[in-house]
């Protein structure tokens, strides 16, 4: 059998770090911009995401990565490793866009670069993808996420009509975790505390969604976050209210004790199935 070809790379983006900001005790913002955002594309979903590329310092590669090239010469250890995050903003006008990182210490590679990144440090990515905008002829819009599903929550919320009606759930550890969010007055944000809890272990989240009086009309449903929390959520919206597939987007950004190589390889198998095509 002949060798299947090889995927053909995706166009990189390389941005410059303009600065960065501690919004929050666990979330610190990026800004990006530079000559490179000439070739950014955005789209139209509130939940575009990207996938960074993280190649390892003292390798001193240079982006963008011929990843085919580095892959016939480096130890598979030392190729550039991939991190999904969600575009918080894009400002075409001052050219420039936001990322922001959840931080737990040391913890992972993407925070801890986001923690100590400087200006003139470089960004490397490919996308935007996406799958999600709000639907303005809906009754209702229920949103439902962690901390990583804060930034696509809040670009949604954003983009919602004036007169738009619902509620957004959002996990975080505690009250010095809650940041401001702009939604139109109908729509009530409810943030919901895990406290001690490590993100990834609690049901608090799923619990307080399920124990919540539902409005009457159609609804539209944005929930990502946690694997595992998200398929408790499944059972809420589809077996608890019957709602059509189209009326929901669900999605895990991440699961606990999981690496996100790990992590994007379970979504083949059954222990990572939420829905089908809901991956990122």
């Amino acid at each position: 059998m002949p060798d299947r070809p090889a995927r053909p790379s995706k166009p990189q983006t390389v941005l410059e770090v303009i600065r960065r900001e501690r919004i929050a005790p666990h979330l610190v913002r990026v800004y990006a911009g530079g000559a490179g955002f000439a070739a950014f594309r955005p789209n139209e979903f509130t939940d575009r995401y990207i996938k960074i590329l993280f190649a390892k310092p003292e390798l001193a590669l240079v982006p963008p990565y011929d990843l085919a090239e580095l892959r016939g010469r480096l130890d598979p250890s030392d190729l550039p490793v991939t991190r999904t995050y969600t575009v918080r903003q894009v400002n075409t006008a001052e050219q420039w866009l936001s990322i922001d990182f959840v931080v737990h210490g040391d913890e992972g590679l993407a925070g801890p670069w986001a923690a100590t990144a400087t200006p003139g440090d470089l960004i490397v990515f490919s996308g935007p993808g996406g799958g999600y905008s709000p639907d303005p002829t809906a009754d209702w819009h229920l949103f439902a996420g962690d901390e990583s599903a804060l930034p696509a929550i809040a670009a949604a919320l954003e983009a919602l009509p004036a007169d738009a009606e619902g509620v957004a759930f959002v996990e975080v550890y505690g009250a010095a975790d809650e940041i401001v969010l702009e939604a139109p007055d109908g729509v009530d944000i409810r943030w919901v505390h895990r406290g001690d809890a490590a993100a990834g272990t609690s049901t608090v989240l799923a619990d307080t969604i399920a124990d919540f009086d539902w409005p009457t009309g159609r609804v539209q449903v944005f929930a990502h976050g946690e694997r595992e929390s998200m398929k408790a959520l499944r059972a809420v919206f589809f077996d608890r209210h019957r709602l059509e597939r189209a009326q929901v987007s669900l999605s895990g950004y991440w699961a606990y004790g999981r690496a996100e190589d790990r992590f994007q390889a379970e979504k083949r198998e059954p222990i990572g199935q939420i829905l089908e095509a809901a991956a990122r």
